[in-house]
């Protein structure tokens, strides 16, 4: 039986007393050690930050926190009492459940039943009781101030929609432990701030909150507690009140980072791309700019504003109404992704790992896949040859990996970026469109990933960066585009370049400035 917010209990365990223990846990998959003796303390009505680079052991702990891996060694403790998880429905009985960043839901059904797939109430002859089901779906979503019909299918919910239902599903479990892994990647501003307040909320149940996010400002914001990993070793943890964002840098990465943005020469040279008069009957209308070599030019804005559609017209994915593609002064007709890599325009996705990456194939197979040609003699791929461009560009952007015959699903989310890159650099494009470059990814990738397109810059390619961050956006573009609502609302640069009219111009409020 479910228990009300009033008579919620965790065993009697008090705030000063962890809800949950992880105590010196192991686990090793083959050529690697991805936990080594970490632990970690989950406390009542408290948020705990996981930080970490990608590549720490956070998925691994998650996925072993959750049931979905067995620990090598070590022990785990729920209320003071030892516990084996086996399956994970072993650990969503002992009050455990995790919204990840990639919402695991099923769209063909509605939303009362993906809060109670598995754990639906039951009736008379074992069969489903849908009433108490829906009931109980509304109950639920009214707590958390969702306004959601129990009966609406998910497929027809937004991405803010269906982070709630999954938060919904958390409750209907009663979870003491509520793990969310990146849950505001895909969220805008407003939907963030209602995420803070939700989570204040669950805060105020007593649930014990693990929170793992790249983004600093969101755990000063949110977070009570912090725990650092570092290479699947603990290298850290305490109170955010007792720590700065160098001190938790310094934990992360084993080193200082004073610079976040590379030092670089900025001296565009000629027009490499003109883009005039796109438009697309409901994405974004009246898109003009140009490209030079060497530059770095930003796309900033809202969710919703038209970047990423105006770059998948760019690349050929969608076909623009109307509109014109130059590139040194020749206008090429792009209607696939064939013809936009054949003159020269290449784009790494914002969703890598549906768009970007093929899972389930080998890393050196992901980054040789569109330059065959080059690997291959009289129609026969030649191995040695897939594997030294492979190895020439996954070295450049210094992946992390086993061996290039690692499957790229596993990889951590900083290092598939790297191989999607990797992959379009190996065709030696002109121009490089990046979407969202170092979304999800941690500190130490995301300099990597910035010193990279820096050096790219450098040799003369030409780089457009769609990025929602405003710290990324001032410290790499030459120059900036800023859009809203499938319209450029502003182009920037020099001293016009800042965090206020960048906000202004994407929120509606720039034109008279």
């Amino acid at each position: 039986m479910q228990m009300s917010v009033e008579s919620r209990q965790f065993d009697g365990t008090s705030a000063d007393v962890p809800v949950l223990e992880l105590k010196d846990i192991t686990k090793t998959f083959p050529g690697v050690k991805a936990l080594d003796g970490v632990s970690l303390e989950l406390y009542p009505g408290q948020v705990t930050a996981l930080i970490g680079e990608n590549g720490a052991g956070k998925s691994t702990l998650v996925k072993t926190l959750t049931g979905i891996y067995q620990p090598d060694g070590g022990a785990i403790h729920v209320a003071g009492e030892q516990v084996r998880f086996a399956t994970a429905q072993d650990a969503s009985a002992a009050g455990i459940t995790a919204i990840h960043q990639e919402t695991v839901l099923f769209d063909e059904l509605t939303v009362a039943e993906n809060i109670f797939i598995g754990h639906a109430p039951h009736g008379r002859f074992g069969l489903i009781d849908w009433k108490t089901m829906r009931v109980r779906a509304a109950e639920i979503l009214a707590r958390i101030d969702a306004d959601l019909d129990p009966d609406t299918p998910l497929r027809d919910l937004g991405i803010a929609s269906k982070h709630l239902v999954a938060i919904a599903r958390a409750l209907s479990v009663d979870a003491r432990v509520v793990v969310m892994d990146e849950p505001t990647a895909a969220l805008s501003h407003k939907e963030i701030e209602e995420l803070y307040e939700l989570v204040d909320r669950l805060k105020a149940e007593g649930r014990a909150i693990l929170f793992i996010s790249h983004k600093f400002d969101e755990i000063f914001r949110i977070a009570d507690r912090y725990t650092v990993f570092r290479d699947g070793t603990h290298v850290g943890a305490g109170l955010m009140t007792e720590v700065t964002e160098s001190d938790l840098v310094r934990l992360m990465v084993g080193r200082d980072v004073n610079q976040i943005f590379p030092e670089r020469a900025r001296n565009p040279g000629d027009e490499v791309l003109k883009v005039a008069g796109y438009a697309h009957p409901t994405e974004f209308e009246d898109i003009n700019f140009t490209l030079r070599r060497g530059e770095i030019l930003g796309f900033y804005g809202l969710v919703g504003a038209g970047r990423s559609e105006v770059m998948q017209a760019l690349f050929g994915i969608t076909k623009p109404s109307k509109g014109a593609t130059r590139i040194d002064g020749k206008i090429k007709v792009i209607r696939s992704p064939a013809e936009a890599v054949e003159a020269g325009i290449v784009y790494v996705p914002e969703d890598r790992g549906k768009q970007g990456a093929v899972i389930g194939v080998p890393i050196f197979q992901n980054v040789t896949l569109p330059s065959l040609t080059q690997t291959s003699r009289n129609g026969f791929l030649r191995l040695s040859e897939e594997f030294a461009l492979a190895r020439q560009y996954t070295e450049r952007l210094d992946l992390r990996a086993a061996s290039l015959d690692q499957d790229v699903g596993n990889l951590s989310g900083g290092n598939q970026q790297k191989v999607v890159i990797a992959k379009w650099l190996a065709t030696k494009p002109r121009v490089i469109i990046l979407d969202e470059p170092t979304k999800g990814i941690d500190i130490g990738s995301k300099a990597a990933v910035h010193a990279f397109m820096a050096e790219l810059a450098a040799e003369g390619l030409s780089v457009i960066m769609v990025s929602s961050e405003i710290p990324e956006v001032l410290g790499m573009s030459d120059r900036v585009i800023v859009m809203r609502e499938g319209l450029i609302a502003a182009e920037l640069e020099g001293s016009d370049l800042t965090p206020e009219t960048l906000v202004r111009y994407a929120a509606g409020i720039g034109e008279s400035a």
